[in-house]
């Protein structure tokens, strides 16, 4: 066990006795600073020192051919001071191997989400395409607030998808944090500033944009179209929820449909209007088919029906209406015709009644309208 101020020149020449398998060389300047040397020409720098237990513990500062001299005393230095004032340079090390990257919890995450969510592939994009790139590598405890804000701020695209992202990395740490997870003490997402922005779109149809509308779809090339959106229109249901619709949810006696499974994840019933009744009465049956509207050429419900709506709404005039507003003219309909806010909230599946208060202006409408009517009797009489 050689003692002496271990310098890069040294260090340089300094070899393996030829007796022995390693020969370490302990630096005089700092104490637990050693230079290995192995028969086979190998050299490393490594720290040695003694815990609070007296376990002789040793941390490996970098290869020869890896680091300067000058770059591993500075270590050494670094290390000495550490445990000079209490610290476990061995112990932190493992702490922090103890971390799991966040491409482990990521997994996790994912594994977690498609146990419950109808659309997991949503949660998985988002990971796939922009967190596990820049983050997948990095430990829970090196993530930080700073980086993360510096990194959202940076992107460029729609506010929404931003606020997707920062949503679906803030869902990670919470699991983590739910697990027990290593490192997961702290939240870095949490404090990143949320962007203030409004995506809310509202579109409303007119009675005559209907009849329009109406026209257009019953010569649409999908048979199915011209059920599809009345259906729409007179239940306020989502899209997802019709096409997957099944006929032993359909209460005709009741005039009701059980939606069993929506995106709030609870079920609800839908109350059925004379107008909805007949256009389900009049649907055409499929032996063995259990879907209320399936594709006639597979007895499946559709993936979609973006090709026939977009010739649809062309043809009617309104390029601009989404599939979407068909929920939200649903909604201006009832509010106009006097129906309350959270009787309308509830037909339309709101799990939070601030999704149905967008609609409040319209409510404002019936009820100036109300008070009008009043003033014009009293002035009347």
């Amino acid at each position: 066990m050689p003692k002496m101020k271990l310098t890069a020149s040294f260090c340089a020449i300094a070899d393996c006795d030829s007796d022995r398998k390693r020969t370490d060389f302990y630096d005089t300047g700092i104490t637990g600073f050693v230079l290995e040397c192995h028969q086979s020409g190998h050299k490393s720098y490594t720290f040695r020192y003694h815990d609070e237990t007296k376990r002789q513990r040793q941390i490996k500062i970098g290869n020869y051919a890896d680091v300067t001299f000058d770059q591993a005393k500075r270590k050494a230095k670094e290390l000495r001071s550490s445990v000079t004032l209490g610290g476990d340079p061995v112990a932190v090390k493992q702490e922090k191997k103890a971390v799991p990257l966040y491409s482990q919890l990521a997994e996790q995450h994912l594994a977690h989400a498609r146990t419950y969510q109808k659309t997991p592939a949503n949660v998985e994009r988002i990971i796939r395409i922009h967190l596990l790139p820049r983050w997948g590598r990095m430990r829970l405890t090196d993530i930080k607030t700073q980086d993360i804000a510096l990194w959202l701020a940076e992107k460029d695209m729609a506010p929404a998808t931003i606020e997707k992202i920062r949503i679906t990395f803030n869902r990670s740490f919470e699991l983590a944090a739910k697990w027990g997870m290593a490192g997961a003490d702290v939240n870095p997402v949490k404090a990143v500033p949320r962007k203030r922005f409004s995506n809310a779109r509202e579109r409303f149809l007119t009675a005559k944009d209907v009849e329009r509308l109406k026209v257009a779809v019953d010569a649409s090339a999908n048979k199915q179209l011209k059920h599809i959106v009345p259906l729409l229109l007179l239940t306020g249901a989502r899209k997802t929820e019709l096409l997957t619709a099944r006929w032993e949810h359909i209460d005709m006696e009741r005039r009701s449909w059980l939606i069993p499974t929506s995106k709030t994840g609870k079920h609800r019933y839908v109350p059925l209007s004379q107008p909805a009744m007949d256009i389900i009465a009049a649907l055409p049956r499929f032996d063995g088919c259990p879907w209320l509207l399936p594709n006639p050429d597979t007895l499946k419900p559709y993936t979609g029906i973006k090709r026939a709506w977009d010739t649809a709404r062309k043809a009617a005039g309104l390029p601009d209406v989404r599939v979407h507003d068909l929920r939200h003219s649903a909604a201006s309909f009832m509010i106009n015709a006097g129906v309350d806010l959270y009787a309308v909230g509830r037909i339309l599946g709101h799990a939070d009644h601030k999704s149905t208060m967008r609609y409040s202006h319209l409510a404002n409408d019936t009820l100036r309208a109300a008070v009008e009517a009043g003033a014009s009797r009293m002035n009347a009489a």
